[in-house]
This record gives structure tokens, C-alpha cells and sequence, in this order.
């Protein structure tokens, strides 16, 4: 029996150098595991002891990343451990299988998007007509399926998010503040939809989930149990639910914590001598849509 682990990458398991958070003495700092480069610069890190445990994660669990991350920007993460046979990007809108975009499973996300929401054409032209280039330093469009903002964070005025916020809730879209990027991202594009797709193919009994952003909520709450860190969107706003377990680590520190759980939780599910859990039943295709802030 399975057991699927699903989780979030950038700020709940890989870091980049800003959001590592080493606050002890330089000479009591983790040794750090380089496992991202971009234009010929390591990027994102975690450490050498959640590099062990991811790489046992493997092993034990159908491990699957689940990212807001397009196609390209997830490629070029180094994970250690064995390759993950399914990842999901653009927050749902591709499945990958042995590293190759699902083309039914993309049609499907494409066609309910047409169907329950505003296009991204209209969120698009919005955001270029109401955000001031004073604070906004790029405008992206990812996988054709949703927007967002490179910003100057310590510029970005509180009232004009909480008003796009709203503007977007209308049209059937979200908006989640991530660091320097502020995403506009369509409610019907889930990363739960697409991990439900992974447990039915892989006969998953026990699905565990990990993530640190608004975005994350509805696959921590699609999970029989799910983790956040200490840090993000979620634990600036205190969210939580009876699944969910707040960890106080922030930062790199963090993602080894959270590996460290979803290794115990996946070495006493049921197969293994620890009892019975069952896994909750796929929501209805008109319910898969991310929630808003608790």
C-alpha cells in the first residue's frame, strides 16, 4: 500500500540564499547542498542532513513535487534521492510523468479553466493597467495559465494587494504574495486536483503534504495530514486545521524538520505494522478549487 508524499518545493523544502534564515553563529550553520543553478549561479539549498532524508523519502514513498514552478524552472532542480516518476507544475496545471507533461491531464486543466473562471488575457491586462512600474520590476505569463509580478517588496503598497485580492476573488481567481513575486493564479487550478490524480493512478492509501503558501492550502488540506513551516503566507496569518501540524523551525531549518516528519509519518503507515488509516475520498471535480485565507 503507497503511500504518496506531495510537497511544495521553494520555501518549504529548498531555499534560496535570502530565505535560508540562519540566525545561529556562523561556526554552528548546517553544512548547505546546492541543488539548484541558474544562469551559472547555485540558487536554492537545502541541507546536507534533508538531502539524507529526501533521498530515504524516496525510497519509502511515491514522492512527487508539487510546485507553482513552470515546466522549465522545476527541470533544472538537482533533487537528491531517485527521480521522481510524477511532479506537478504550474500549480497543478501539468502532470509530469518521467519528466514529460501529461497531455490529457493538460487539456482537462485547460478546459475547466475555460469554463469556471476570467481569462487570463483579462487578469493580465489588469495587472499591466494598475501596477506601478515604481515597484513592479517584471510582468510574467506562466505556461499560459497564470500571472505574476516580480516586485520591490519593501515598495508594494498593503492596500493595492488587498484591492487586486478582491478584484481577483470576483473573476474566480486567487492572489498569493510569495517573497518578490505576487501571483494572480485561476481558483480551478489546484495542486490537490492533480495529486488525486497521482494517488488514483498509483493506489496511494495514505497521501502526506507539505507547503508553506496560500497556494499550498488546498493540497494541506486534500492530504490525511499535512506540515507547514514556521514561515509564509500560511503561518503569517496563524492558519491551521485538525490535519495540520504548525512547525515552529523557519527557514532551511524547516525543510529538514518537514522531511524528518514525512519520513516518521510515511515509516508508520499501515504495510508497516502501525494500524489503519484511510485515505480521504477525491472531493467532486465542481469542489477542487484553492481556498482563500483562514
Amino acid at each position: 500500500m503507497p503511500v504518496l508524499v506531495a510537497s511544495d518545493l521553494d520555501r518549504t523544502l529548498i531555499y534560496s540564499s535570502a530565505a535560508l534564515s540562519l540566525t545561529m553563529p556562523d561556526a554552528r550553520a548546517p553544512r548547505l547542498l546546492c541543488v539548484e543553478v541558474h544562469e551559472s549561479r547555485p540558487l536554492s539549498y537545502l541541507t546536507e542532513t534533508a538531502a539524507g532524508l529526501l533521498g530515504d523519502l524516496g525510497d519509502a514513498a511515491v514522492f512527487v513535487p508539487t510546485t507553482t514552478r513552470t515546466r522549465k524552472q522545476y527541470l533544472r532542480i538537482n533533487l537528491p534521492g531517485p527521480p521522481p516518476t510524477y511532479a506537478i507544475c504550474a500549480n497543478g496545471g501539468h502532470l509530469l510523468v518521467d519528466g514529460v507533461s501529461d497531455p490529457a491531464w493538460h487539456a482537462r486543466v485547460t478546459a475547466r479553466l475555460a469554463d469556471e473562471c476570467a481569462s487570463l488575457d483579462e487578469v493580465r491586462d489588469h495587472l499591466f493597467a494598475t501596477a506601478d512600474p515604481v515597484w513592479v520590476r517584471k510582468h510574467r505569463i506562466a505556461e499560459d495559465l497564470f500571472a505574476y509580478l516580480v516586485v520591490e517588496r519593501e515598495l508594494l503598497p498593503e492596500e493595492w494587494v488587498k484591492e487586486l485580492a478582491v478584484w481577483a476573488e470576483n473573476r474566480g481567481w486567487t492572489v498569493s504574495l510569495q517573497g518578490r513575486k505576487l501571483y494572480a493564479v485561476p481558483k480551478p487550478l489546484t495542486k490537490s486536483a492533480a495529486v488525486y490524480e497521482v494517488a488514483r493512478r498509483t493506489g496511494a492509501e495514505l497521501t502526506l503534504a507539505a507547503g508553506d503558501s496560500l497556494l499550498d492550502a488546498d493540497l494541506l488540506l486534500a492530504a490525511d495530514r499535512g506540515w507547514r513551516p514556521g514561515h509564509g503566507e500560511l503561518a503569517d496569518s496563524d492558519w491551521t486545521a485538525p490535519t495540520i501540524t504548525a512547525l515552529p523551525e523557519r527557514g532551511v531549518l524547516a525543510g529538514e524538520r518537514i522531511l524528518r516528519e514525512l519520513l516518521r509519518a510515511t515509516r508508520a503507515a499501515p504495510g508497516q505494522g502501525r494500524g489503519t488509516v484511510t485515505c480521504a475520498a477525491p472531493p467532486r471535480e465542481s469542489d477542487r478549487s484553492p481556498l482563500t485565507s483562514t
